[in-house]
């Protein structure tokens, strides 16, 4: 009531009136709601490009840094998905087929020593990787990263060469995932009705957002994790003879044909196979952005890259290595990069005897394709998203929607899908997919490098700018130290891929023009990134980012994170010694 006894309600009736219990909220329809959500989201407002220099070609840093850090992307991953993210993440082609010509190049002990290596790679860059991404969760990671604590210049060449990587990937998996049906339909349907099934399926997930992508990647993700698990143990089971058609087999096969294969060069040339099986992993870094507590989700997600690393591979390919020996037939036909009937998975069962099963781990296999084709959706939009909104790319693709989506940039990685109905065309089948896979062959272990280095870079930053250790929400277990690690052994991959490029296991049986060929189809990522790099760096005349001139504040999320580090300390004090070593490792 007012002085003179007028009843306020603002706008409604008083819930004394004969109006009570009606309201006059008003919901529009589903099919207006849904237009409404791809509208441009309204928080989003495009900082003007900076012009700091006279002619207006010199890059601005601390726009890129707002921009990347004010990214209007949703906020709604979980931990439980970060974490499947983080455990299923890589879990693909890589790991149950591309292992097998990894077998048959180097042996079984180059199987295990070089996914061992490279495993402790992957284990100092996602540390790192966490380390930054938690304390600063921006849209575009480590490419952000690479622009805010090395050169715009390199960030740019990073940004570019990651979003090429998956905007390729598409289409290979979804062929992929044809030639897995090829396991049963044996050519009865072509294969272009099996990509128009699978490319509308995966561009569906993505348009039901992070969310979608994240609920997606975490039944996928349990999929395969149940799948190893399920392969380890039967194949203990196998090797103890407990097969229909086998008997005890032990170590039979590390004896003959041998634990190697083509000596160092067949070790070398594992290493490119580990490689290209490990990458994804780096994409829990990218979701960061659009997790709701980064500050303790991320953490567990990272830290239990260690875990997959030791069983999901390590174990699972010592099984392998135990199961099938090097000069299986099935390995030694291999047709291309996605057959299945070339899985060492597929052959140790199949070699076993049981029936039926084969089938179940090839479905899995296709499972774990269409996997990381969802992946490559969501790892190509959001880069290419946040390097428009670094103005390093066409600024309509930095279009996000009510619903958090980047709707130009998931359009752009849906077309480049199309090209997966070259499947339908075996004669252009061959040098398309050679020449696309070529430009991700080496993507990874650029970005991993990178992403070690930006670690070493802020940490010295850090310091100079005179803060401590204590104030990271997130520290690297292996630290500094271990992104030198991880930084070395990503130049000895590239050394051993130059030398396996520069001269293959079947050199002899090549002529030049062929040697020639495959040494781009195994290296062009290298003069493609070049090509971004140097004419980017000359034109805006970028320099590399100075320790003391970092920007170490835009896009810190938590404001009171000091406060918060302490409160969490003093908790960690209560907790019995079984629950601070499992916290350690997991």
């Amino acid at each position: 009531m007012d002085e003179y006894g007028t009843e306020k309600n603002f706008g409604r009736e008083s819930q004394n009136s004969q109006y009570y219990g009606e309201s006059s909220f008003h919901r529009d329809g589903l099919g207006r709601r849904i237009m409404e959500s791809f509208k441009r989201d309204p928080r989003m407002a495009m900082t003007p490009k900076g012009t700091l220099g006279a002619d207006g070609k010199v890059f601005d840093v601390e726009t890129a840094a707002q921009n990347t850090a004010n990214s209007p992307l949703h906020r709604t991953l979980k931990g439980r998905h970060l974490q499947m993210i983080a455990i299923g993440g890589s879990i693909g082609t890589g790991l149950f087929v591309g292992s097998g010509q990894a077998l048959a190049n180097g042996g079984p002990a180059s199987l295990v020593i070089a996914y061992c290596m490279v495993g402790i790679m992957m284990y100092c860059t996602v540390h790192a990787l966490g380390e930054m991404a938690v304390l600063f969760p921006v849209a575009g990671s480590f490419s952000a990263y690479s622009s805010r604590f090395l050169d715009p210049a390199w960030g740019f060449a990073m940004g570019w060469n990651y979003a090429l990587q998956w905007l390729v990937v598409l289409p290979l998996e979804i062929v992929a995932a044809t030639f897995t049906i090829e396991y049963w339909n044996h050519g009865r349907i072509n294969n272009a009705a099996w990509v128009a099934v699978f490319l509308p399926v995966i561009v569906s997930i993505n348009l039901f957002g992070v969310k979608g992508y994240g609920e997606a990647e975490f039944i996928f993700a349990i999929i395969k994790v149940a799948a190893v698990i399920g392969f380890i143990i039967l194949g203990v089971i196998i090797n103890i003879g407990g097969g229909p058609d086998g008997g005890y087999i032990g170590g039979l096969y590390w004896r003959d044909p041998g634990p190697f294969n083509n000596g160092f060069k067949g070790l070398c040339s594992v290493f490119v196979n580990a490689a290209f099986a490990f990458s994804g992993t780096e994409l829990v870094g990218l979701a960061a952005a659009e997790t709701a507590n980064p500050r303790k989700s991320l953490p567990t997600a990272v830290k239990q890259v260690f875990w997959r690393i030791t069983l999901f591979y390590i174990v699972s390919l010592t099984i392998v290595g135990l199961l099938v020996p090097y000069t299986e037939p099935h390995l030694l036909s291999k047709k291309h990069d996605s057959d299945t009937s070339a899985s060492p998975f597929v052959i140790a069962i199949t070699n076993a005897g049981i029936e039926g099963l084969p089938s179940v781990f090839n479905a899995v296999i296709m499972i774990a394709v269409l996997s990381v084709g969802n992946s490559s959706v969501f790892g190509s939009s959001r880069t290419l998203a946040a390097l428009a909104e670094q103005h390093q790319a066409p600024r309509i693709l930095a279009y996000i929607d009510r619903q958090g989506r980047p709707l130009v940039s998931i359009a752009i990685a849906s077309l480049m899908g199309l090209l997966a109905f070259l499947a339908a065309s075996p004669s252009k089948q061959n040098d398309a997919f050679t020449w696309m896979l070529a430009l991700s062959s080496l993507s990874s272990i650029f970005t991993w490098g990178s992403i070690c280095l930006a670690h070493i870079r802020f940490r010295k930053g850090w310091i100079a700018q005179g803060h401590t250790l204590s104030e990271l929400a997130f520290q690297s277990q292996p630290g500094v130290i271990g992104s030198w690690v991880g930084f070395i052994f990503n130049l000895l991959v590239l050394i051993a891929q130059f030398w396996v490029a520069m001269s293959p296991l079947d050199a002899a049986l090549k002529t030049k023009p062929e040697l020639v060929e495959n040494f781009f189809s195994l290296y062009l990522a290298l003069p493609v990134t070049l090509l971004f790099y140097f004419p980017y760096k000359f034109w805006y005349k970028t320099r590399v980012v100075r320790s003391y001139n970092m920007d170490l504040h835009t896009g810190i999320r938590e404001l009171n994170i000091e406060q918060l580090i302490e409160e969490e300390k003093e908790e960690r004090k209560g907790w019995p010694a079984w629950k601070r070593v499992y916290k350690f490792f997991c």
